[in-house]
């Protein structure tokens, strides 16, 4: 049975991905950073876990509650899309760290903490959801604002292609998705997608993920975006 363990599961696009990959008859792993409180999670989830992906500790508690179990696929969802660091007149120093933590650094050491657990299994798959606000190439267009998660996804784009030569020793393969603008929490009630249709299209993205793909950047319906 394929292992999947989604981070950030307990609402959003966490959850919708959750309920594809329970749907598809995998072992679905979900975090949150209150587990309690996660009761749709619960309801879903093969195991829920706890987990604060700006918090080294948490991290390294999951990765020991874990143990040597193979994880097939880990997608890093997490992420927090705070407004108080969107403009540098503005800037509000310790919310623009937060986000850092978050989105950049919490990928990364949680793909560091599991990385064996994802070489000990048959995908060996590492996904982390990112944005097409972290597209440099889209930015110089003039669409400018939103500085702290852009600069935080734009280096969680760096990170995953270099990670992905980095782990390719190991047959991990490495990709980044853009969502697409989805109606969550964070997208708003204003966006074009559905929770259900993005996130089925996600998975249906990541079913298809082959290592000819390794430390690509593509959408939601795995269509190449420009870095």
């Amino acid at each position: 049975m394929t292992t999947i363990l989604i981070t950030g599961a307990n609402r959003g696009l966490g959850l919708g991905m959750a309920r594809h990959a329970a749907d598809r008859g995998y072992h679905v792993i979900g975090t949150a950073r209150n587990p309690g409180q996660a009761d749709e999670l619960q309801g879903v989830a093969s195991r829920v876990e706890q987990l604060d992906t700006s918090d080294r500790d948490s991290i390294d508690a999951l990765a020991k509650s874990l143990g040597d179990t193979p994880i097939d696929i880990l997608i890093n969802n997490a992420g927090i899309f705070p407004h108080e660091c969107d403009d540098i007149n503005e800037l509000d120093v310790d919310t623009f760290e937060r986000v850092i933590r978050t989105n950049t650094l919490g990928p990364i050491l949680t793909t560091k903490a599991l990385m064996n657990n994802i070489a000990a299994s048959g995908r060996k798959l590492n996904v982390s959801i990112t944005s097409n606000l972290g597209s440099i190439t889209d930015a110089s267009k003039g669409q400018m604002g939103f500085l702290g998660y852009r600069t935080s996804k734009a280096a969680l784009n760096m990170a995953n292609a270099t990670i992905a030569h980095q782990l390719k020793g190991k047959g991990i393969t490495s990709v980044v998705i853009h969502p697409g603008w989805v109606q969550t929490d964070m997208g708003g009630p204003q966006a074009p997608l559905q929770p259900e249709d993005a996130t089925r299209h996600i998975m249906d993205t990541i079913d298809g993920l082959t290592s000819e793909q390794n430390g690509h950047f593509v959408d939601y319906r795995g269509k190449p975006m420009p870095w």
